[in-house]
């Protein structure tokens, strides 16, 4: 079967916003660069791994998402595209390519274009969540400095940008007590991430993260993982920051962060897959999703967010959550991305 791989590599000399940069013409890029830009597009490790599992069984053709996919998939034609493209400019980045394979009638693997915009977009997220009675912790959004200090939370909050993924925009900062710093972290966030700013009041139980993988009935948690905060430099703050993730926490200094399985009581093993499930069903993601979820002080599970692109760095070295649930489960790297592939071939009939 013909399987093309769809893919943003991370950009190394990407520095400059000047019209001299050819990587702006191929990107059409229009946005600020700053320093976590490009903390989602994959390396190029992650990608040649990906083609390497989907190779075992299958020719593969890589094509990158920039300005010349949409042509590239005209002249391929693939069976079925396998998509990791998290796209550029804009709120709706990461479904440009579904988009693109929709109106070409090309499959793809997992979740629709509707379905990754709304999960991109945490505070729509929510919304969906809180009118299917999923907890997910109180929230506002705010576009602009405040001059009233009657938000409706309390105290503290986490602030972040509205649209973005692997903990891009969420700093030690991003940790606030007062009306103050909400007003400094509302103002970092708007005029360096170009969107409004989500504030959620912060749950202070236990965090864990979940992979799913399958369709409808088929649907199943793999091993749930716990984010332990224990190793973490005693002045840093209980939050998968993006010091946490990419300055902390290292494949030459690994810090000892996730207990996967985690240690749970059957119990609430159960009402966190319940609630990932139902979270999994109602967003209509495909496939295969991430969630993120934080006990609140009545130790209920809340969804703090929904990742349809999960991170899939092949080393076990880094901490790379979907790849450690499935070696978890008895699935290695290369197992687990033909599942995947398998799993949106059953969907199309292929």
């Amino acid at each position: 079967m013909n399987v093309a791989l769809c893919y943003n590599i991370k950009q190394e000399d990407f520095n400059s916003t000047s019209n001299k940069n050819p990587l702006l013409k191929k990107f059409n890029y229009s946005s600020n660069v700053t320093t976590d830009t490009f903390a989602e597009w994959d390396t190029e490790e992650t990608i040649f791994a990906v083609r390497d599992a989907l190779t075992l069984h299958h020719d593969v053709t890589l094509i990158e998402a920039d300005n010349d996919a949409f042509n590239k998939f005209i002249e391929l034609k693939p069976n079925i595209v396998f998509n990791i493209a998290e796209g550029f400019n804009g709120l709706s980045r990461e479904a440009q390519i579904p988009a693109i394979l929709d109106f070409l009638n090309i499959p793809y693997t997992g979740s629709d274009s509707l379905t990754l915009c709304i999960c991109l977009d945490k505070a729509r997220t929510k919304e969906i969540l809180s009118y299917h009675n999923i907890p997910t912790s109180k929230f506002r959004v705010f576009d602009q400095v405040l001059s009233d200090n009657h938000i409706g939370l309390n105290f503290p909050l986490i602030v972040k940008p509205i649209a973005e993924g692997s903990s891009k925009g969420i700093f030690e900062s991003s940790f606030v007590k007062n009306f103050d710093e909400l007003n400094k972290e509302i103002n970092r966030i708007t005029k360096e991430y170009n969107q409004p700013a989500l504030a959620e009041e912060f749950l202070s139980g236990r965090e864990f993260t979940c992979a799913i993988i399958g369709n409808g009935s088929s649907a199943h948690v793999l091993p749930i993982i716990e984010i332990r905060y224990d190793d973490f430099p005693a002045d840093s703050l209980p939050i998968y920051s993006f010091e946490a993730k990419w300055i902390y926490d290292t494949r030459e200094k690994p810090l000892n962060v996730f207990d996967c399985p985690a240690n749970v009581s059957r119990e609430l093993q159960r009402e966190i897959e319940s609630i990932c499930l139902k979270t999994f069903s109602v967003l209509r993601c495909r496939d295969w999703s991430r969630i993120d979820l934080r006990l609140d002080l009545n130790g209920i599970p809340n969804v703090l967010e929904i990742n349809p692109l999960p991170g899939i760095l092949p080393n076990p070295e880094d901490n790379s959550c979907f790849p450690k649930a499935a070696r978890s489960s008895g699935m290695d790297y290369n197992m687990m991305i033909n599942t995947v592939l398998n799993e949106a071939r059953k969907r199309y009939g292929i």
